[in-house]
């Protein structure tokens, strides 16, 4: 069947929209339907070529829609359902996945290059080449091909744009809060960064019990909606949070320090690291080329406090369990969803969407792509 997508064609080149062909659902695979796909820094990754991959490449990694087709041997959804696209698998086999790490399930490995698990790639395109999908999703397209580990069903009556929001950025944002750092009541707990990873970091802070949540970002209309996520300091200058932070925790400084700004860098990584206290723990969810030097301490301090570097993907979380319970709790009222939503765009303004992002200013938390019917 044919499918409008966008496409990443060429490092540094916005994504171009195409026309492709579309193959499957073959053994284990799914074809769905997309509504609403997010827009994600991490899509920007592959453009940049901050992550390595294989072009072209379908964009998008964030979406809800409706099963049309399912191929032999799915097991847990049927034409019909309402899905939320998961943009690491979880086979439920490989090592990572048997001791409770799905997050790391090694099915997640090949989520730039695209390829399905027969290893053609899914997309055909007008000038004979053939594309994959960004982690297997591609949800900048109309319709695409899924591994059916990487689906995971909702119930129907819970709105696109709410569901699709999770299927990246809530959850990574929440889960580097209440997994990854383990935030505790009454901990203090400062973010690096209010975009749509970093609000939900707030939020989930927030949720965990924390006493304080310093929210540090130079766009200020993003700290205004901190604010409004359970932020109860926000700085637009990292120095003065430094300065007012013992006066806070009565010299002890924070318990917990989650990094989710758009690429990370050295310098906000020893900033983190020195906003913690004793036995600290440092959260980077971040990421950066292969080739960024994020990381560049005094290890005394480290070492003779006892303090904590950890990296955190898709917030630690389990997709199968975690969709399901962050849009139970937005049900009942506990995680905000609808409020993330601050720009609508169609497929065709997707860079649009992206320049709006990269420029700051304009109050972005989330964007959604909304498909076309």
């Amino acid at each position: 069947m044919k499918t409008k997508a966008a496409i990443a064609r060429e490092l540094g080149k916005p994504f171009e929209i195409v026309e492709a062909e579309l193959d499957g659902p073959n053994f284990g695979e799914v074809l769905v339907k997309w509504k609403v796909a997010g827009l994600c820094h991490s899509d920007l990754h592959i453009t940049s070529g901050d992550l390595p991959g294989r072009l072209p490449i379908v964009g998008g990694h964030e979406g809800a829609g409706v099963v049309e087709a399912v191929g032999v041997g799915v097991t847990h959804v049927q034409p019909g359902d309402h899905v939320v696209g998961s943009f690491i698998p979880a086979c439920g086999k490989c090592s990572a996945c048997a001791r409770g790490m799905t997050n790391l399930c090694d099915g997640g490995l090949n989520g730039t290059i695209g390829e399905m698990a027969d290893g053609r790639y899914p997309f055909a395109l007008a000038n004979g080449e053939t594309a994959g999908a960004m982690c297997t999703l591609g949800t900048f397209s109309q319709y695409t091909v899924a591994n059916m580990n990487s689906v995971v069903k909702i119930q129907d009556w819970i709105p696109f744009e709410v569901a699709a929001l999770v299927g990246c950025g809530v959850t990574t944002g929440w889960g580097s809060a209440v997994y990854s750092a383990d935030v505790r009541a009454g901990d203090t707990v400062v973010v690096f960064g209010i975009g749509g990873i970093g609000i939900n970091a707030v939020q989930g802070a927030k949720h965990a019990g924390a006493r304080f949540i310093l929210a540090i970002d130079t766009d200020e209309s993003k700290l205004a909606k901190a604010k409004e996520f359970g932020a109860t300091h926000v700085y637009s200058d990292v120095e003065q949070a430094k300065a007012e932070l013992p006066g806070l925790t009565w010299g002890n400084m924070a318990e917990k320090a989650i990094i989710t700004i758009g690429v990370a860098d050295a310098k906000v990584t020893a900033d983190a690291t020195d906003m913690v206290g004793k036995r600290g723990v440092v959260v980077l969810t971040s990421m950066g080329g292969l080739d960024n030097q994020s990381i560049t301490l005094t290890g005394l301090f480290v070492s003779q406090y006892e303090k904590v570097i950890k990296g955190s993907l898709f917030g630690s979380a389990n997709a199968f369990h975690d969709i399901p319970n962050i849009l139970r709790l937005w049900d009942e009222k506990q995680l905000k969803l609808d409020e993330l939503i601050t720009h609508r765009f169609t497929l065709d303004q997707v860079n649009e969407g992206y320049e709006i992002m990269e420029a700051g200013g304009e109050g972005m938390v989330r964007g959604i792509i909304v498909h076309d019917d």
